[in-house]
């Protein structure tokens, strides 16, 4: 974490978060670059789950767990690619709040052992940006917008899903969603208390993050 690499892959990330930003009238405007990038990101995010699996089962890694795609991301990466090939509104909202929450979370305190040019150091990071930038083009390119409802949709939806992640956990003897211990990189979870306290915690840090999220377009409205 925060090594040259990582602060290099920030910085580039940043630029591209900038671009997206200052051309989404002009990408709106194109449907060749419009469609580029739609079904780019939808592309990128699909062959970095198939080749994931596929280094896992090649170095005979694959454990049932720790490879199932049950962490946050991984579920928030499969609700982008549907919402990029459906522009699914109702997928746009949860996965608004855990793409960027959860992946930007990541890219900041990566929970990664492999350092740059590994394979795994480049996976994490693409599949972790092309999270954030799907869910940021359907919000500043197709003009899609997180409701307060959406904030309280998100948050059930989760809990919902951590009930049944634990007993995945209990199956495999896995960790998804850091239920059973914490990561063994620093992260935010080690200002939380220790276990099980610190699922109790995120729960309180997740709905104020959400609301942070929300409050850019709540600032927005009420300026109108």
């Amino acid at each position: 974490m925060f090594s040259m690499s990582h602060w290099t892959v920030l910085f580039g990330f940043f630029a591209l978060i900038l671009l997206l930003y200052r051309y989404r009238d002009e990408i709106n405007k194109s449907s060749k670059a419009y469609s580029l990038i739609r079904y780019g990101l939808a592309v990128i995010l699909i062959l970095t789950e198939l080749t994931l699996n596929i280094w896992y089962y090649a170095n005979a890694i694959w454990d049932p767990g720790s490879t199932l795609p049950f962490q946050l991301c991984s579920i928030t990466l499969f609700l982008c690619i549907f919402m990029l090939f459906t522009k699914s509104y109702k997928l746009y909202e949860i996965a608004y709040f855990t793409g960027l929450g959860g992946a930007g979370q990541a890219m900041l305190t990566p929970e990664l052992f492999y350092p740059f040019p590994h394979y795994r150091f480049l996976h994490f990071f693409i599949a972790h940006m092309a999270i954030i930038l799907a869910c940021l083009f359907m919000t500043w390119v197709e003009g899609y917008r997180p409701t307060w409802k959406s904030i309280w949709k998100t948050f059930g939806l989760l809990n919902v899903y951590m009930v049944v992640v634990f007993g995945i956990n209990k199956w495999t003897g896995g960790n998804y969603l850091f239920l059973a211990y914490k990561p063994a990189n620093p992260s935010l979870l080690d200002f939380l208390g220790p276990y099980p306290w610190y699922i109790v915690s995120l729960e309180f840090v997740a709905l104020a993050l959400f609301f942070l999220l929300y409050a850019p377009f709540l600032f927005r409205r009420k300026s109108v």
